[in-house]
């Protein structure tokens, strides 16, 4: 049984408009490839029901997605996380720098990202710490994951400028 994704309650901006045509066609083939798909809910290593691509809005145990499902999740989900960077990170932002930062948030969400010290030494300027800080970001339930380290090292890349977007 398949089951439809929420209808939009209010008009979407659209993630170019957000973040650019460069950093959202990256952000398109970055994310999906740091997630994954899966088609059904299942936990997440933290614990935390999740179905399409990291979806965890309004995630029910047994539901099935589509492809399509999926993907418009994606958009949507894509386009709340960079609004979110967006409004929290005030400082000019490389096309790099927004795909490490939305990439990140998508990740560990848009609240923890906008308290964390990546979005506060970015809005200092200092945009080399917020870059490193990246890193700090490898832990489930207190330990280190690698596909965690792996995935802040690509996002380090691309926010320091050593990865073209």
């Amino acid at each position: 049984m398949t089951t439809p994704v929420a209808p939009e309650t209010k008009p979407r901006r659209g993630l170019v408009a957000i973040v650019g045509a460069v950093a959202a066609a990256a952000l398109l083939v970055v994310v999906p490839k740091n997630e994954g798909t899966v088609l059904t809910t299942y936990r997440d290593m933290g614990g935390v029901l999740t179905y399409c691509t990291g979806a965890t809005e309004d995630a029910q145990w047994g539901k099935t997605y589509t492809p399509d499902q999926c993907r418009a999740q994606l958009d949507k989900d894509l386009e709340l996380h960079a609004e979110g960077v967006m409004a929290c990170v005030r400082a000019p932002l490389t096309d790099g720098q927004k795909v490490a930062f939305v990439d990140t948030a998508y990740n560990i969400g848009v609240s923890a990202f906008c308290g964390s010290s990546m979005a506060r030494k970015a809005n200092a300027g200092d945009m080399a710490g917020a870059c490193a800080a990246l890193s700090l970001w490898v832990n489930v339930n207190g330990k280190p994951v690698r596909g965690l380290v792996n995935r802040r090292a690509l996002a380090r890349e691309y926010c320091e400028g050593r990865r073209a977007v």
